[in-house]
């Protein structure tokens, strides 16, 4: 397997398919890059070199006790970045891979960095503050962590039902879709998924966004049940009034599946531009 050893000997797992202009894929919680399947497959045929990144302590990245905080993945997307000399790179995060790349461009500008696909992403921040009215209230979280600690097996399979919106009238999403996604997040470890949630949850954005100099898409699900709009891609473009934001009209938070046609041509569209 391809895996880069980054500075604090945490070995990263990644895939890299094709070639041509790269783009590269952030995944959400408690996910890995083999969420990115159907548009790493779509981009790489349209002559686009694609690569994903299994997060340290998810799928096939190693599992160490520290280090499930957003300074820390974004440190280890540069160091992938730079070992693979990526240049005019589009960056893609989802959910939580949103706010990896926001925080890489905080920290690390635009100088390799070309463009950003935003997609159900936690940015500008999730939870509620005295200062971040409409955010979600911090007992949210609370029952997440409670429920991975009780039961993480069954906890995940009422995530994935969730994530597709599986249970509300008119929801198209396979049995086989559901179990793999089951599958895919159950390859995390239980300190990731724990102490991630924090990150996602807690992570303020605000100050990195303002560092955006480069063109960005806001793809979100209106019926994102996990990184609820009103909360995150509403209040984002407010503070990018240069960006293009698309609301998928009654798209769950798992639009990658059940959009997947869409998302694919708009993402391609944007990347073209």
């Amino acid at each position: 397997m391809p895996l880069l050893t980054v500075r604090d000997d945490t070995r990263l797992y990644y895939k890299d398919w094709g070639s041509g202009p790269p783009v590269l894929f952030s995944h959400g919680w408690p996910l890995n890059s083999d969420m990115w399947e159907n548009q790493m497959m779509h981009l790489a045929s349209e002559g686009f070199r694609v690569i994903a990144h299994d997060r340290r302590g998810f799928g096939r990245s190693d599992q160490p006790w520290h280090g499930y905080d957003h300074d820390t993945f974004s440190e280890d997307l540069s160091e992938i970045i730079t070992a693979l000399d990526l240049w005019d790179l589009t960056l893609v995060g989802y959910a939580m891979g949103g706010g990896e790349i926001t925080r890489y461009i905080g920290r690390y500008g635009s100088e390799r960095i070309s463009r950003l696909v935003l997609i159900g992403a936690t940015t500008p921040k999730l939870a509620w503050s005295e200062d971040y009215p409409n955010g979600v209230p911090e007992a949210v979280f609370d029952s997440v962590r409670a429920g991975l600690r009780s039961d993480r097996a069954e906890f995940i399979r009422g995530f994935s039902r969730l994530f597709f919106g599986a249970d509300k009238e008119g929801a198209c999403i396979s049995e086989g879709s559901m179990m793999q996604l089951h599958q895919i997040a159950m390859q995390c470890s239980l300190k990731a998924a724990h102490d991630s949630i924090t990150a996602c949850a807690m992570t303020d954005y605000r100050g990195d966004i303002a560092k955006f100099d480069i063109p960005v898409l806001i793809i979100h699900g209106e019926d994102d049940a996990f990184v609820p709009f009103g909360a995150t891609a509403q209040q984002a473009i407010e503070l990018m009034p240069t960006a293009e934001l698309k609301l998928y009209e009654n798209a769950p938070h798992g639009l990658l599946f059940t959009h997947k046609d869409r998302l694919n041509s708009d993402m391609l569209s944007f990347i073209r531009q």
